[in-house]
């Protein structure tokens, strides 16, 4: 934590400023640190999204289809 030195209480610009960027420089630490996770949540949520598509989509192809059947006289 820093601390403020000038002669009077008043805090400036720069102060904020400062602030400001200390802030800023974890939050962005934080975001490299989680972005590895999220990638691979990502891409396995595309994945398990993917599968069910197919797996809804040939239950809806079989359930359509028509069965034809062929009789000799």
């Amino acid at each position: 934590m820093t601390t403020v030195s000038t002669r009077s209480d008043r805090i400036t610009r720069d102060d904020i400023e400062a602030k400001l960027r200390e802030i800023a420089g974890q939050a962005d630490d934080r975001i490299d640190a989680a972005r590895p996770a999220v990638v691979t949540a990502a891409v396995a949520a595309v994945a398990v999204v993917a599968v069910v598509a197919y797996l809804v989509g040939r239950r809806r192809g079989r359930r359509r289809a028509a069965v034809v059947e062929i009789r000799r006289l």
